[in-house]
């Protein structure tokens, strides 16, 4: 061989380990691809997914299944090809590694987080879901009187706030924005009970020496969650994150109302719930509505803020993509589907 083939074969060489290289090398990704759906309506595990007790349930019919994401395990790091495969999938997206898997955290202390939030998710579904039908689920409760300060010898640790201006109460930040924003001086009504008996008093505020806010009457308060009857959901710790709070709710709702709110259809959907009922924001909207498809649904509830991407998914024209901001929207979105009220449903893309 001459010079000039001799560096041409070297250079093939270190063309094809760079090329092997390359596809072997682990990728800083993560693939997402549909996951599994579960029918919040049905059971799992041999028990019901929602459990009431205590109060009068509806028999329900059809599926209201929430929506999952699968994604690689925190030990698996991905090729060159899976990853230029996902970019060409229709179903699968790439996402750095450090989104899923944060660098300062454990796989193991990201999957109790996860666990944490379908938890925290599951007990403000339920608050959402009874509060729909006017049910209070959670109480404002006095967790502490600071000495010298108005509230001292008129409140007490553990009294259960209702109202302020005779105006209820459903959450800590409804007392703190009613109080902190009034003038140094004013006075404030408000009602509570304490050992079973409803008591109404008058105090005046006080500047707030912290300068936190403009006045304050001397207590520190907290929501406390406390249904009047039991409500239980079974999900075991497979599935984590608070994208399921929409669909718990309305299969609460579904369960202590008569008639069935899905009219018998298969409805799958996602999306965040607070304890107000607004629906909030997921990820893998796409991929959600891929996998719900899969399974047969043919209504899907997408929140609000995911309907411009949910409109460009490639199964937009086979699954009836539904937009919700509110657990009321999605309430009466359902029924107006049922009773084909189209002026009751907003679609993704109309």
């Amino acid at each position: 061989m001459n010079r000039r083939s001799t560096a041409l074969s070297v250079a093939v060489v270190c063309l094809v380990a760079l090329f092997g290289v390359a596809f072997l090398a682990p990728m800083p990704y993560v693939l997402l691809s549909p996951g599994p759906t579960e029918n919040t309506l049905g059971t799992y595990g041999g028990k019901q997914v929602v459990t009431i007790i205590g109060h009068r349930t509806y028999p329900t019919t059809g599926q209201l299944n929430l929506t999952t994401v699968s994604e690689t395990r925190a030990d698996y790091h991905v090729r060159l090809p899976q990853v230029l495969e996902a970019w060409w999938s229709s179903d699968q997206i790439v996402v750095p590694r450090d989104v899923v898997y944060p660098p300062d955290q454990s796989a193991q202390q990201v999957q109790r987080q996860n666990t944490q939030q379908m938890l925290d998710s599951q007990s403000t579904a339920v608050v959402a879901g009874l509060g729909e039908l006017g049910i209070q689920a959670l109480h404002v409760k006095v967790t502490k009187i600071v000495p010298e300060t108005p509230a001292v010898g008129v409140l007490q640790a553990g009294d259960v706030i209702t109202s302020i201006f005779g105006k209820p109460v459903a959450t800590r930040d409804d007392v703190v924005v009613a109080i902190t924003d009034l003038a140094p001086g004013s006075p404030v009504t408000l009602t509570f009970e304490r050992a079973g008996a409803s008591h109404a008093v008058s105090l005046r505020t006080e500047a707030n020496p912290t300068g936190l806010s403009r006045s304050r009457i001397g207590i520190a308060v907290d929501d406390e969650f406390d249904p009047p009857f039991e409500v239980a959901i079974n999900l075991g710790q497979t599935i984590g994150g608070p994208s399921a709070g929409l669909i718990f709710s309305l299969a609460i709702y579904d369960k202590l109302t008569p008639g069935p709110l899905t009219g018998g259809r298969f409805v799958a959907g996602t999306g965040t719930i607070d304890v107000d009922g607004n629906v909030g924001e997921i990820g893998g909207i796409q991929q959600k509505i891929a996998g719900a498809y899969d399974d047969g649904a043919k209504v899907f509830l997408v929140p609000a803020a995911n309907c411009a991407e949910a409109a460009g998914s490639s199964l937009a024209d086979d699954i009836d993509l539904i937009r919700v901001s509110t657990l009321d929207e999605a309430v009466r979105a359902l029924e107006g589907l049922d009773a084909g009220e189209s002026t009751a449903v907003t679609r993704c893309g109309a």
